[in-house]
């Protein structure tokens, strides 16, 4: 049987909104126990994702106020997604691609779920897992 994203993905994401400050987005990373939240338009279509190494690298350690800072200043282009329906192949080459170790799933429109790297280890066997990790961890 063929691993789709939807059975692997973590459902019920929080998304911050692309007018919130990253002050915002860091409070529900702390309350959710996550690194990463999807950004969500007035739309409620996904404009990207921010980490909590956005937050330190791209706003803090640039001198700038997270408070200050909205989730769509951090956004950056078309953010790399992944079909609901795609398998376990797709998924590897998509993150490895595009050297990601989370993939928001998509299902026409609607954001649906999350596919982090540790959802892929768990589903997978070793081998593919080993050569996305080298993949995604090339500079």
């Amino acid at each position: 049987m063929v691993t789709t994203a939807r059975e692997i993905m973590t459902r019920d994401v929080t998304c911050v909104g692309e007018r919130e400050t990253l002050a915002d987005a860091a409070r529900k990373m702390a309350d959710l126990g996550v690194g990463a939240l999807p950004i969500c338009g007035q739309d409620n279509r996904l404009k990207g994702i921010v980490t909590d190494r956005d937050i330190v690298v791209k706003t803090i350690a640039a001198g700038r106020s997270p408070s200050d800072v909205t989730a769509a200043d951090v956004a950056q282009g078309k953010p790399v997604t992944i079909g609901a329906d795609d398998d376990a192949g797709e998924i590897l080459r998509t993150m490895g691609q595009h050297q990601v170790r989370r993939l928001p799933v998509i299902d026409g429109h609607d954001l649906v779920g999350i596919v982090a790297l540790a959802d892929v280890a768990r589903a997978l066997p070793d081998r593919p897992v080993g050569e996305l990790l080298d993949a995604i961890s090339v500079p």
